[in-house]
C-alpha cells in the first residue's frame, strides 16, 4: 500500500463531493486523525487518516511550498 504524504495547507481533491458541492479540502492538522476544512462552505471536520487516504483522488501542494522550490 502506498502511503500518501500530507502536509499542513495542502489542498486535497476527494472522490466524492461534500454536500455543499465542493470536492476540495484544505489540510489543517496531520496525524492519525486528520483535520480538514471544506473550501466550499468552510466546514471543518476530523477524519481518520486511513479513511482520508482511500477518499483522496489528488493532492495539490500548497502555494507556499511551490514558491519556495
Amino acid at each position: 500500500m502506498n502511503v500518501i504524504r500530507y502536509r499542513v495547507n495542502d489542498i486535497l481533491e476527494l472522490k466524492k463531493e461534500h454536500p455543499c458541492g465542493s470536492k476540495q479540502f484544505k489540510v489543517l492538522r496531520v496525524g492519525g486523525v486528520m483535520r480538514i476544512v471544506c473550501l466550499g462552505c468552510s466546514r471543518d471536520m476530523d477524519i481518520d487518516r486511513l479513511k482520508l487516504e482511500k477518499a483522496t483522488k489528488k493532492v495539490i501542494s500548497s502555494e507556499e511550498e511551490k514558491k519556495g522550490e
